[in-house]
């Protein structure tokens, strides 16, 4: 029990986790479109974690510190991209970076966070803004969709997690855990209807096997479920198509 309490304080709790799925999720994307690359996958798990632990911990008494991990990570990003891409991509950092801000910064009296309903979606908005546009030369408009719908919908069981402690009004507190799933499974549904029609085949095959698991654990998200179901389970969905196409072209 005390191994996993330190696996989970220090992979877990320590953002490592959500920012190792989210690159994994855009590899899957950069290898699909044949634009992997070493600096921009690191370039991806930097902004996700520093970003992150900035959302997390802006309100505790490590925030100085976190300050000043996002102000390096700033700075290794802005070497990165100006040593392996262009002003072009510093300009799509930079916004990518804003939007992160205007979801929960300290210094704002209203932010995405704190409205209604919003949440989700914005959430969905910037992971996929980072698979479709940052990582790619164009803007590509299916990635854009597919990434959409599959992250809105994997933020949801979150929310059902959270509705006992939340003081924005969420779906779950609207409408109702089931009906909050039912959203999910059809956010689900249409973005492996749009990967099946727009991604290669080995890729189409990894997204909807993704789905079908991403599926059970919407179904079985529950309040009472501990968190680690959450952080965890849910969490891996995104990383699951990335390593259903490394099962299938290497085993």
């Amino acid at each position: 029990m005390n191994i996993l309490k330190i696996l989970k304080k220090t992979i877990i709790d320590s953002q490592i986790y959500v920012s190792l799925v989210g690159t994994l999720f855009a590899v899957f994307f950069m290898k699909e479109q044949n634009t992997f690359r070493f600096p921009t996958v690191l370039l991806i798990f930097i902004t996700y974690f520093s970003g992150y632990l900035y959302t997390k911990y802006q309100y505790t008494r490590h925030f100085f510190k976190i300050l000043i991990l996002n102000a390096v990570a700033g700075i290794i990003c802005a070497f990165l991209i100006i040593h392996n891409h262009n002003e072009v991509r510093l300009l799509k950092w930079f916004i990518i970076v804003v939007l992160g801000l205007l979801y929960n910064s300290f210094f704002l009296d209203v932010y995405i966070r704190k409205i209604p309903l919003l949440k989700v979606f914005y959430v969905g908005l910037v992971w996929a803004l980072v698979n479709c546009w940052l990582t790619l030369p164009e803007f590509s408009l299916p990635i854009f969709l597919i990434s959409f719908f599959f992250i809105t919908a994997l933020v949801l069981p979150f929310d059902i997690r959270d509705m006992k402690d939340d003081t924005v009004k969420t779906f779950p507190m609207l409408i109702g855990v089931q009906n909050t799933k039912y959203i999910a499974y059809i956010l689900v549904f249409i973005s492996s209807l749009i990967g099946i029609f727009h991604l290669k085949p080995i890729y189409a095959v990894s997204f909807f096997l993704s789905s079908i698991i991403t599926y059970i654990f919407i179904y079985f998200a529950e309040n009472k479920r501990d968190d680690s179901y959450f952080s965890f389970g849910v969490e891996t969905c995104s990383a699951l198509p990335f390593l259903f196409l490394v099962i299938m072209e290497y085993f």
